[in-house]
């Protein structure tokens, strides 16, 4: 990221991992070492998609996009405070059509076999979710959409898409990762109990998926984007556990 990146959200400078300090950077030797790790806990040798199925999703999208041209990613769950790439500049960013939901259930990350976890998607519903959007510089947009997608598409859990959305400095299209309803690991939404309980117990090799709704909730705040679903289902769970 760059000494101006944050001119618009000053106060977001340090409320965002750099990506040196990032182990969700997946270069190819974290790639290797979170492997290493997911087949010391018993994942066979297809628990992920292959490179080459990882990397034609990011061509079938992104192949033609113009070396010259900038790349938006937008970001509502984990990116926002943990996006993994270098970037130029950050913005606020209004989504129309969709909202944050915990659709996804997961085995791996922040959930295991015995502890499985929720994880939050996009979903094409009424009424507008607010984020953030990142803007890699042209040169850098290959190598750090590789990088992004290792991480994001590891299991296709997404589709990617570039979808219009608003910001305050004017209009962009941007690349969001949003739900896939096809993919076995999608549950669609969930009673807020049942979401609640979930949450509340996973856990996993990077953490509890109660830190995690901890780490979106206080990143909202901090931001001042209201979101009601989050906030009624991190009130939940603290209630559940008796925080």
């Amino acid at each position: 990221m760059t000494q101006d990146a944050f001119i618009h959200l000053p106060n977001l400078r340090d409320r965002v991992t750099s990506p040196e300090n990032s182990l969700l950077r997946l270069t190819p030797e974290m790639f290797a070492m979170w492997e290493k790790r997911a087949r010391a806990a018993g994942f066979p040798a297809n628990w992920r998609l292959s490179d080459e199925i990882i990397e034609e999703s990011r061509l079938t999208l992104l192949g033609n996009h113009s070396n010259t041209d900038d790349l938006w990613i937008y970001s509502y769950g984990s990116l926002m405070w943990d996006p993994g790439f270098h970037f130029t500049e950050v913005r606020l960013a209004d989504l129309d059509g969709y909202q944050r939901r915990f659709t996804l259930k997961i085995d791996l990350g922040r959930g295991s076999r015995e502890y499985p976890a929720l994880m939050l998607s996009l979903e094409a519903q009424a009424g507008c979710c607010r984020g953030l959007a990142f803007r890699i510089a042209a040169g850098s947009v290959a190598a750090e959409s590789a990088i992004l997608w290792r991480r994001e598409m590891l299991r296709g859990g997404y589709a990617p898409a570039m979808v219009p959305m608003a910001t305050p400095q004017g209009p962009i299209t941007a690349l969001a990762f949003v739900s896939n309803p096809s993919h076995p690991s999608y549950v669609g939404e969930l009673p807020l109990g049942e979401t609640a309980a979930i949450i509340a117990s996973g856990k996993g090799i990077l953490g509890t998926n109660r830190e995690y709704l901890a780490q979106l909730a206080t990143q909202l705040q901090a931001l001042e984007i209201e979101d009601r679903y989050v906030e009624q289902l991190y009130g939940q769970v603290n209630e559940s556990v008796g925080a």
